[in-house]
């Protein structure tokens, strides 16, 4: 199946049922009066996040979306049907903006939890809804509202907690194959990996985070160059970097300068991205001698000046890979476990301003 992580959609709720004008007329019952009903509501368009979709492309050809109407009010104080909902299952991670407004809508981070695009018109009002002391027999009656209709764009940001970055072929696939069981391409030629590909590595009874691999950036990435610009937001959902570098690039660059230029880049496409923790990973070491690896990581490492974890492997060598995945492990554990405290102490404050609050009114 093609990836898709951007499309533009129509949502058109349903509009209110309309009320009518009746009057009861029974043999037993001279003056009947008014009945006539209420429409019922339109319906509305939901959003649901699906575990089980990875890509938009199911927007590809169908972009219109429309929840059912509201049927319309009857004699006899009848009213008319409520429209059914309507659910649109969207992959984890997708957000929803409104075109016309540029207003976000919603993010769906959390699965099979309906979060509401448009709202259904409401029901017009019968005759029967206007009868009064002064009014006896009201002849009029309201239509249902309009229900709402947007233009959405949808842009999809895969969720991880690991990603990988840097130059092609510097053997981030290579990596993700070796150390998940995802199946990425893997070729001897730049821009091999053509959209996000994720993979779940495993390290431990109940010890697993997902890695994932992007298109390899190249100098002007945040600019539009290459394929980066597009698959950069893949990494905005995660929260550890692996930067990868090629010990012993074909084209004889500087590997210090490689990782200056993609640190450089992720800085300019977002600070956000840019602040991420990021680990220094050399990879291809085996292209050096065996007795001179350590010594040269070293160097590369001084050279650069990072003070952040690094790590020296062959991809393609699971032995070399062993421990950085379980440091990753830690420390992705360690950085959910403190996003958790942090969100527990924010509600506490929350709910101490609101009690502050009350009592302050007593």
């Amino acid at each position: 199946m093609k990836f898709v992580d951007e499309s533009n959609i129509r949502i058109e709720a349903g509009d209110g049922g309309n009320g009518i004008v009746s009057f009861r007329r029974e043999r037993s019952i001279p003056f009947g009066g008014p009945d006539g009903g209420d429409g019922g509501d339109g319906g509305s368009i939901y959003a649901v996040g699906d575990v089980n979709l990875n890509t938009l492309a199911d927007f590809r050809f169908n972009r219109t979306f429309r929840a059912e109407r509201g049927a319309n009010g009857a004699g006899a104080n009848r009213r008319g049907a409520n429209g059914g909902d309507t659910e649109i299952r969207m992959p984890l991670g997708t957000r929803i903006f409104d075109v016309d407004t540029n207003e976000t809508l919603a993010e769906l981070t959390v699965p099979d939890v309906p979060v509401k695009l448009a709202q259904g018109g409401w029901h017009g009002l019968g005759n029967a809804r206007y009868k009064s002391s002064t009014n006896r027999a009201p002849r009029q009656c309201s239509d249902g509202s309009e229900g709402e209709k947007r233009n959405l764009a949808l842009e999809l940001s895969l969720m991880g907690d690991v990603g990988l970055l840097g130059l092609p072929n510097a053997g981030k696939s290579t990596l993700l194959s070796s150390v998940s069981a995802a199946r990425p391409k893997v070729a001897d030629y730049p821009f091999t990996t053509l959209y996000p590909q994720p993979g779940v590595v495993s390290v431990g009874k109940f010890r697993s985070f997902v890695m994932m691999d992007i298109p390899g950036l190249i100098a002007g990435a945040a600019d539009g160059a290459g394929l980066g610009i597009r698959f950069l937001k893949h990494l905005q959902r995660t929260r550890l970097l692996l930067h990868l570098v090629d010990v012993a690039p074909p084209d004889a660059s500087d590997p210090a300068d490689n990782v200056r230029a993609i640190r450089k880049e992720l800085q300019e496409f977002s600070a956000e991205l840019g602040a991420k923790p990021q680990w220094l990973v050399l990879n291809k070491i085996d292209q050096w001698p065996q007795d001179e690896r350590q010594d040269r990581a070293a160097a590369l490492v001084e050279t650069l000046g990072w003070e952040q974890p690094w790590y020296a492997i062959s991809a393609v060598n699971p032995d070399t890979t062993k421990a950085l995945c379980g440091d990753a492990m830690t420390a992705v554990e360690a950085i959910v476990q403190a996003q958790r405290e942090a969100e527990t102490a924010a509600s506490g404050e929350a709910e101490t301003g609101d009690d502050e609050h009350v009592a302050d009114q007593d």
